[in-house]
This record gives structure tokens, sequence and C-alpha cells, in this order.
């Protein structure tokens, strides 16, 4: 336990210039006495740590000490080469810094761990994009990218509609869905709508959209400027990125952001009910014929089986021409109580399977 915490204090020691002892404390959760003992115990081991007095005082090492990872266990290197995304990191345009960040971090490996790349690769391979889809990467990725990492703001054109909207961003995260590169950002002003005949008055909404939520182009509320919003970047037609820099809000979760807005759209384009009676296959199965989300929304404090040892249950839905498509999977261990249109075409359904498979063949 205590040599784990050493070598974790010489790392943090080897990424920051200087860092007091609460701040080593904080980060080995431990108390400031352990991290005085601990810094005593390296200096004996023959790690230059210098504590400096004072109020700027501190821990550092000397000499731009480095050590090598001796640290690290089989099943943590070969991680830490899982962790890269070749495809994602290509698209963006850095895989050449990560190719020589890899080689760096093996040539610093033991020589017991120097096959953890080999291992790592024949052992996992992510393939993000959806089935029967050609990956295209954006153009414009890698400048978008390039601002994402130096935090510079950028003025964007983008496709919504038949025109095209501009707004100054500050560029805080991509993230790569399905294959679909999305930028999340937060909107610097309202920005202008121009069209082949001049300017219009601005936007407010990034809309446009089309299909699932894997083809939105911002799934925020609100307008102006300060709001978060997700851009769909293949929508981008022009990206100028700006010599200054923006503060970012270090209590954006990007992650966190992403899952909400996602979620939100999911729910917002669920705009019909229907009520359905689901046997217990049913049940099972509805997860994977309709959306998730939806299908979570229905299914959630399932009543009890009726008299027919079926339930029944409400479910969102984005049309009632959706629905046919979706529901039409779970064959007859769904029945369609309403609406009464939609009972009607699985009905005239199964009059039609009745005439196709009723039919000998002669």
């Amino acid at each position: 336990m205590r040599a784990a915490r050493l070598i974790k204090m010489v790392l943090l020691l080897q990424s920051r210039p200087t860092m007091t002892a609460s701040e080593l404390a904080r980060e080995l959760e431990v108390s400031e006495r352990t991290v005085t003992r601990d810094a005593q115990a390296l200096s004996e081991a023959g790690v230059p740590v210098y504590a400096e007095r004072g109020r700027a005082g501190g821990y550092r090492l000397v000499g731009g000490y480095r050590t090598r990872l001796t640290g690290l266990a089989r099943g943590e290197a070969e991680a830490l080469f899982l962790s890269g995304v070749p495809g994602a990191l290509r698209e963006m345009g850095l895989e050449d810094i990560a190719s020589a960040a890899r080689l760096k971090v093996s040539a610093a490996l033991l020589p017991s761990l120097r096959d953890a790349p080999r291992t790592a690769a024949q052992r996992f391979h992510l393939d993000a994009p959806a089935w029967f889809r050609e990956p295209a990467a954006p153009a414009l990725l890698p400048a978008i990218a390039d601002a994402v990492w130096d935090d510079r703001r950028v003025s964007a054109r983008y496709r919504r509609g038949e025109s095209e909207v501009v707004r100054e961003l500050e560029p805080y995260g991509l993230v790569l869905k399905a294959g679909v590169w999305y930028l999340c950002a937060r909107v610097c002003g309202t920005g202008t709508t121009t069209t082949g005949t001049g300017v219009t008055e601005s936007g407010a909404t990034e809309s446009g959209a089309t299909g699932t939520a894997a083809t939105t182009a911002t799934t925020a509320t609100g307008a102006g400027a300060g709001v978060f919003r997700t851009y769909r970047i293949d929508r981008f037609t022009g990206v100028d990125v700006m010599e200054d820099r923006f503060s970012r809000d270090e209590g954006f979760d990007l992650p966190g952001f992403w899952d909400e807005q996602a979620e939100r759209f999911a729910r917002s384009i669920l705009r019909a009910e229907v009520v359905l009676r689901l046997s217990a296959t049913g049940v099972r199965n509805l997860p994977h014929a309709v959306d998730p989300v939806a299908a979570r929304d229905a299914l959630a404090g399932v009543p009890e089986p009726d008299g027919t040892d079926r339930v029944t249950v409400t479910l969102r839905v984005e049309s009632e021409a959706v629905a046919h498509t979706q529901l039409a999977a779970l064959g007859p261990e769904a029945e369609v109580l309403s609406p009464a249109t939609l009972r009607e075409r699985f009905a005239a359904d199964a009059i039609r399977l009745t005439e196709v498979y009723g039919r000998r063949e002669r």
C-alpha cells in the first residue's frame, strides 16, 4: 500500500514543478504528516525530493529527475494502450502525436512489459461506426480538434435547413457517436443566419436534425450567449480558429452533458403514445424492438399480469408509422390496444399473413 503511494507521489511531482504538502495530502488521501514522512523515505531511498519552506514553498524533484514506469503492473500497462482509439485519433489529426507518445511510454516500461502494446492490440479492437455505413471523417474535424485542445474560440458556419448560420463558439469537447462526430460548445453570441439573398435575423436554435438522436444538430435548450449546445461537425461549412483563448468552465462535465442532452433529445421526439398488452416474452424483447429510453419508461414498475398472463403498458413512440414498424418485430407477443388506427393496421397485417401462410402449395 505504502509502496504504491510513494510511486504515485513521485509521479505527481514529475507532472508539476512544485506541490504543497496540502496538495499532496489531498491527492494521496493522507495527512500532511504522512506526506512529510513519505518525502523523507523517498529522499533516503535516493529519490531527490527537495522541500522548500515558506509561503511559496512545497515539494519538488531536483534536477529534472525522472523515474521509469516500474510501478506499472501488466494489466495496467495493457490498459494504458487501450486508452487511445486509433481511428478517432487519425480523424482528429493526432495519429502521429499519439504514436510518438506510445513509443515513449513503451521505452519507459520494464523489459518484461515491453510487449504490452502488442498483447493489448491482439485482444481488443474498437470499430465505432454502425454497420452498413461508410465512415467519413468531416474535413473540418482536425481544425476543430486543434481549437478544442488549445481552448481557442472559433467562428463557425454551418448548414441549418436551406440557410447557413454563423456562430462564434467556445469549443469545449468532441464526441464520437456511432461514427458521427459532434462538437459540444458554448455560444459566444446570437450569431446571424445567412441565405442566398443576404443576412436575415439572428437564429435562436441550431435545428435541422433528421432521423434519430444520433443525427441531431443540437440538443440544448435556450438561446444566446453562454448556452452550451451540440453541433454535428459534418454540417459545418467553414471554421476560422481565432487567436484569443477562452477561460474554460472547470465544472463542465463532457460525458455528463452528452448523456443528459442525448436522453433529453430521445425523449423529445417521442410525441405519441401506444397502449400495449405484452406477454412475458414481449416484456423481455421490448427494449430490443423500440427506443431504449421509451422501453425503460414503459416497463418502470410493470404491473401484475392480468387474467391472460399479460401486462398492459403505455409506450411513448415517435409516430404511429414508426410504432407499426418497430412493434411488428414482437409479433403475437404484443397486442396493440390503442390507438384504434394502429390496432387496425395490425389486424390488417394479421389477415394478410393468414392469407399468405394459409394457402396450400399445389
